[in-house]
């Protein structure tokens, strides 16, 4: 038998009550939109309404306080700097705590 012990990432202001968070679905429609340049595609990939990953985006920017995403007309859409800093610190903390758990499960269950 394998046990894994498992933990997701969420960030929240810490001083407001805002709605929301900044999380993996965000983080999947970011990099979403990098790699499709529309936040439009990036939400059908994930089989989101728009209107639906427009909300997660606002709420998360309102989170961080930051803009993550730009809108360019036509041409779509692309992250802005801090929504690229955003998704390396969500993943760079989210390989971190995995490996944690993992070390410490395995240590804590003595398997």
């Amino acid at each position: 038998m394998s046990i894994v012990a498992t933990a997701r990432i969420t960030m929240k202001d810490a001083d407001r009550d805002l709605p929301g968070a900044f999380g993996l679905g965000c983080v999947q429609l970011l990099e979403g939109v990098a790699m499709e340049r529309s936040l439009n595609r990036a939400a059908k990939r994930l089989g989101m309404a728009y209107s639906k990953a427009w909300r997660i985006i606002r709420e998360a920017e309102d989170q961080l306080d930051c803009q993550l995403l730009v809108r360019d007309g036509a041409r779509g859409s692309s992250l802005t700097p801090a929504g690229e800093r955003a998704v390396t610190a969500y993943r760079t903390l989210q390989t971190e705590v995995n490996e944690l758990l993992a070390r410490r499960t395995g240590e804590l269950l003595d398997l």
